[in-house]
């Protein structure tokens, strides 16, 4: 396993900047994965590690090697793609085979002692005989990574790898990719737009928006302290809500001066709230820091429901008990767990304060 390190990575075309001078390190060993909206620059950037891309400018370190420029054999990696490109005229076990009989110098006895070992461990030793079209595609997806297991490199690339699968699959495969990662302490770059998978994968996520690295985190830091509000929005499912501070709030706007600052106080201050962190009450029940509104629809789903509230012009998603007694129409208050206020700035959406 081996870390490795962007420095500055640019990637140009002539009418666009798809990856605009990046800086991240991946630690040996890491499962790093890399989550932003489509176009974001993420694949481009996998693709630039592999060296299926050219970098236009910075460098790239590989195990403290400098791999900027080097072909993409000469990296020590492998990439399992989107679409799992298997050969389809041959068998699964040729499919893993095929690469080391071709480019490596291993006999055939040490090539087939390393597709029986990735096989077995994939749970894929009684699918050798057959050929791509006579899997599913949680089948297909593992000999794609047993292609790449057997090849032992420093580093594993997987680009958006559970995509094309039913969502019932792609929770077990997330489950058998931790479980590999932990078993074999290898050195993973993982590339999805579900932020689902980044946060229940990624030993740390680093999230992307037009090219530029917004921040990077473990998952759960990213989660409760977003660095700005597109973070704030992205990570998180359903994402955070956004509030202003009436100017009628004046002792809620007391309350956050004195908790936070003059950030506070600017104009066109938010405040960011996850849906866990509001709780609903009576009309009875406001208090200096809170907001009126009026229920929209509640969406039951077995052990807790979320409830959209209307607040001004806002919709508000809180989330609550299954068998609250909510009805749409009813007027209703929100109070914030105040430990967990985030001030947003209103224009550049920067993250001004935290609780002190």
């Amino acid at each position: 396993m081996s870390a490795i390190s962007l420095q500055g990575i640019t990637k140009r075309y002539p009418d666009h900047v798809a990856v605009d001078r990046l800086d991240l390190d991946v630690q040996a060993g890491e499962f790093m994965v890399l989550v932003g909206p489509s176009g974001c620059g993420k694949s481009t950037t996998l693709r630039m590690i592999a060296g299926l891309e050219d970098i236009s400018e910075g460098r790239l370190l590989i195990g403290g090697r400098d791999v900027t420029h080097a072909e993409p054999h000469e990296r020590d990696i492998a990439m399992v793609f989107q679409s799992y490109a298997l050969y389809p005229h041959m068998t699964v076990y040729m499919n893993m085979a095929f690469g080391l009989l071709r480019t490596s110098k291993l006999s055939r006895d040490e090539v087939d002692q390393r597709v029986q070992e990735a096989a077995k461990r994939l749970q894929i030793t009684e699918l050798l005989h057959r050929r791509p079209n006579e899997l599913s595609g949680g089948q297909r997806q593992r000999v794609a990574i047993g292609r790449a297991l057997v090849r032992k490199p420093k580093v594993f690339l997987f680009d958006e790898p559970l995509s094309n699968l039913d969502a019932k699959l792609r929770t077990h495969m997330r489950g058998e990719l931790e479980r590999l990662h932990a078993e074999l302490g290898i050195t993973i770059v993982y590339v999805t737009h579900d932020q689902v998978e980044a946060m229940t994968l990624g030993t740390r996520i680093a999230v992307m928006d037009r090219g530029h690295l917004r921040q990077v985190g473990a998952p759960m830091e990213v989660y409760r302290q977003p660095a700005n509000r597109f973070v704030a929005s992205f990570i998180g499912s359903p994402e955070m809500n956004f509030l202003p501070v009436p100017d009628s709030m004046a002792s809620g706007r007391a309350w956050l001066n004195d908790h936070y600052g003059n950030a506070a106080l600017q104009p066109g201050t938010v405040l960011g709230l996850r849906p866990e962190e509001l709780t609903l009450s009576g009309m009875a029940g406001a208090s200096a820091l809170s907001w009126s509104g009026v229920v929209q629809r509640v969406e039951r789903l077995g052990a807790e429901a979320y409830a959209q509230i209307r607040v001004g012009n806002a919709d508000v998603l809180v989330r609550t008990e299954a068998d609250a007694a909510l009805e749409t129409h009813q007027p209703i208050v929100l109070t914030p767990a105040l430990s967990r206020l985030r001030v947003f700035d209103g224009q550049s959406g920067a993250l001004l304060a935290t609780q002190r």
